[in-house]
């Protein structure tokens, strides 16, 4: 079932973050700027930001098997409308598609984290829902990998539709690994009363901040580098691929482990991972922006992957375990929807920081500030009861 999942969320999260692994052949067929074409990365997150509440709400009252098949299918629908608009040159209606394919991706992303949460024991929870959020870095590592290979295979366009396949066939994995499994909040469907709970605790908006922060850092990463390297150090598109593209991977790693030193090592504990995460972060992230020594920045690249991302699914389980089970995926996107929201204002804070200064250097203190916030906000962030 998990890996099921897995695959799903891969697919999803590869679509979302391909357009900046090819970004200026985006701008240059396209005619639009940076900040135009940071927007179709941007946009899918400010969909979820939006949608993820009250898109949960109703994911909360359901069997999750439902809500991933209509969600697979309308991002499989959204790369083929993305391929036909980017064909024709019409950059508004790409920008749709990629709006359509946000509400599908966070319904992905929030049924998913909950069907894995509810199918394991509290234990071992954090480091299942970890496993479960892997798909993010690897999947953003196969987009960064992978996108401009297939643009120049067969043209950027088709990096719109290539990874629907992916999330279709992690469908067709789960539906049978789940068959039999209760997968929906409980008998009696949460009320009015329950969410509203959940939406007024202020221990899960202080959990959801900081997930705001770590995401801001992973997508200033994920959709600024590619930019950096090839404009600012004048490495080529691939080789800036796989620079970004070991950034997102070691995800995989930093994510699961994560999630099992908080289970293991500080039983169940969440704050002190989170701590770890952005103390690390801030010297790591201030390197990137002044090696220029590729060896040593593909270390730097990694060093900062893994630790930016060390909170990331953790976040999830740490949200969660402050509320009722009935109102998991409710706690889950509230986290999400500020994670995103970070993850949606980045690239075009970071585009219009250099647009304004032409300080590829002001972009890097913008990303180190935000590190320096996490650690301060980490500190007194509250355990679970």
């Amino acid at each position: 079932m998990l890996a099921g999942l897995w695959l799903v969320a891969t697919g999803a999260a590869a679509y979302e973050i391909v357009p900046a692994s090819v970004a200026p052949l985006i701008r240059s067929s396209m005619g639009v700027g940076p900040t135009a074409a940071s927007a179709l990365v941007s946009v899918m997150f400010g969909v979820a930001v939006f949608g993820s509440i009250p898109l949960a709400v109703g994911v909360d009252r359901l069997d999750t098997r439902r809500a991933m098949v209509v969600s697979a299918a309308v991002l499989v629908l959204a790369g083929g409308w993305g391929w036909w608009a980017a064909s024709r040159g019409d950059f508004a209606s790409l920008l749709g598609s990629r709006a359509l394919g946000g509400a599908a991706f966070v319904t992905i992303w929030n049924a998913g984290a909950a069907a894995v949460g509810r199918a394991f024991d509290p234990e071992v929870r954090a480091t299942a829902i970890a496993a479960f959020t892997t798909s993010g870095p690897a999947g953003f590592g196969l987009g960064q990998f992978t996108g401009p290979l297939v643009a120049a295979a067969v043209g950027w366009e088709w990096t719109l539709v290539a990874y629907g396949v992916l999330a279709v066939v992690g469908v067709a994995v789960y539906l049978p690994a789940s068959a039999g499994v209760s997968l929906g909040a409980g008998a009696e469907p949460p009320g009015l009363d329950e969410f509203r709970r959940v939406l007024s605790d202020a221990r899960v908006w202080h959990v959801s901040a900081m997930a705001f922060l770590a995401y801001v850092l992973y997508l200033f990463v994920n959709s600024w580098m590619p930019t950096y390297l090839t404009e600012g150090l004048g490495v080529s598109l691939a080789a800036s691929g796989l620079l970004t593209g070991a950034f997102a991977v070691v995800g995989v790693l930093s994510r699961l482990g994560g999630g099992a030193i908080s289970d293991r090592l500080f039983g169940t504990r969440r704050r002190p991972v989170v701590v770890i995460s952005f103390v690390a972060s801030v010297p790591l992230v201030a390197a990137l922006g002044v090696v220029e020594f590729v060896p040593l920045l593909l270390l730097a690249m990694l060093g900062a992957g893994f630790f930016v991302q060390f909170t990331l699914g953790l976040s999830l389980s740490y949200a969660r375990e402050l509320v009722d089970e009935g109102v998991a995926v409710t706690a889950i996107s509230v986290a999400t929807a500020l994670g995103l929201a970070g993850a949606f204002v980045s690239p075009i804070l970071a585009a219009a920081i250099f647009e304004r200064t032409g300080s590829f250097g002001a972009t890097f203190v913008f990303a180190v500030a935000t590190a320096v916030l996490g650690v301060a906000l980490a500190w007194g962030a509250p355990e679970a009861d």
